[in-house]
């Protein structure tokens, strides 16, 4: 299907352009969206009659996006998730999760504004973009954390907090340390124990 865009559309083409896309994007998105028409003769024409007040109308728009982005660049929302101990989350941080929080954090913004290919599965801090205009996208980071201690930690340090392999294996070797120590203490506890009772019998009665 041809059709003429009324705003730029990235990896598609600028305001006016005529270009050709799938069917069910046109329907499904691009027309109802009124962020193009359907190529006709009469469409055309009406295009070239708007096209100053439809330039005027983006570049506002435009300025708009350019002010709150000014505002909106940069900024870090956290997310807590429950996650294992590699940093898997059970679960995922979708777009829509990603806007919510945006959004708490008092900037309005909808999921199809966040630009994130595929849902976040790990802990960790995430940079993505947000949408404010075809031409205004700002850069956000994301803290998907277990607890706001660990997000702070993430926030300092710039890196997942989730234990890697060999920090599990250290920390496991030490742990089974500290068993073995405390079952040799208490063995010895014991034959202590033993050897004083048995001196105590040998002596017999005071």
């Amino acid at each position: 299907m041809e059709i003429i865009l009324l705003e730029r559309i990235e990896n598609l083409g600028q305001m006016g352009d005529v270009v050709r896309v799938k069917p069910g994007y046109a329907r499904n998105y691009l027309l109802p969206q009124k962020k193009a028409v359907r190529l006709t003769d009469s469409n055309r024409k009406r295009f070239d009659e708007q096209r100053a007040q439809l330039e005027a109308n983006n570049l506002e728009r435009r300025a708009e996006a350019e002010a709150v982005g000014a505002k909106l660049d940069g900024l870090s929302v956290v997310l807590i998730r429950q996650a294992g101990e590699a940093g898997q989350l059970y679960g995922s941080v979708s777009a829509r999760d990603i806007a919510d929080a945006v959004s708490a954090a008092g900037f309005t913004v909808s999921r199809q504004q966040v630009r994130l290919q595929q849902p976040i599965k790990t802990l960790g801090l995430h940079q993505l973009g947000i949408g404010l205009h075809p031409e205004v996208i700002v850069h956000i980071t994301v803290n998907v954390a277990r607890t706001p201690d660990e997000a702070e930690t993430q926030a300092r340090t710039g890196a997942a907090v989730a234990r890697t392999g060999a920090a599990r294996r250290e920390e496991d070797e030490e742990l089974l340390e500290e068993q073995m120590q405390a079952i040799f203490e208490a063995e010895a506890a014991d034959d202590a124990a033993e050897e004083l009772a048995a001196e105590l019998a040998a002596e017999g009665p005071a």
